[in-house]
């Protein structure tokens, strides 16, 4: 039987590599799935994302597109990173935290802006992790969610260029490399986008016809 499609909501060429190279890499239910762009969101207005959590945001969106696509599956995400000696910033501002930044230099004056926030703060205590939640929605009725996370700690500069948004930065212990050193194969079993895909598609195994 041939996979079932799910698109997803975003234009973020990131974020798309991340979720393909993903689903690629899952062994069973993953090969009952596929993964591919939503057609034409570069001509939807995109919605707003004031929620307060993750949850929300992924939620909302994925209902929001799913509104304009009847009968697709339709999944959004919200993802970012969580700072403890920042109290949980830059949280669901993670993409948009240096504000006024422009489109181009946006990652790098996130980056920028994180380091100066943490100045201060000693090595040990720079933990974050990352966080993903997608929502899977269906004719504006969110189906289903799911979650993933990353623990590391906040490098004192960037180091690597394989990675996009704060993965110069996000230095993991246990590999003694950033998110932006390490290839996409070992990205994929480790990172909060490819735990969160893969709890996706345990529960569409059961919950999705």
């Amino acid at each position: 039987m041939a996979a079932k499609t799910l698109y997803i909501a975003t234009s973020n060429p990131g974020k798309l590599r991340d979720f393909a190279a993903a689903a690629q890499a899952l062994a069973s239910p993953a090969d009952k799935f596929a993964i591919a762009p939503m057609p034409c969101l570069d001509r939807i207005p995109p919605p707003p994302e004031d929620e307060l959590t993750f949850k929300g945001n992924a939620r909302a969106k994925a209902i929001y597109y799913s509104r304009l696509a009847p009968g697709f599956d339709i999944i959004a995400d919200d993802s970012g990173l969580e700072v403890d000696a920042l109290e949980g910033e830059p949280g669901v501002r993670s993409a948009r935290y240096a504000e006024g930044a422009s489109k181009h230099d946006q990652d790098e004056a996130n980056n920028r802006l994180l380091l100066k926030n943490l100045a201060s703060v000693a090595d040990e205590k720079r933990t974050a992790r990352y966080r993903c939640v997608l929502a899977l929605a269906r004719d504006g009725e969110c189906l289903v969610t799911a979650e993933g996370s990353v623990e590391g700690l906040i490098a004192a500069r960037p180091q690597g260029d394989r990675g996009f948004g704060y993965d110069p930065l996000f230095y993991l212990p246990e590999l003694g490399k950033t998110m932006a050193e390490i290839d996409l194969e070992m990205k994929d079993s480790i990172s909060h986008r490819g735990s969160a895909l893969r709890d996706l598609f345990e529960q569409l195994a059961t919950h999705l016809s």
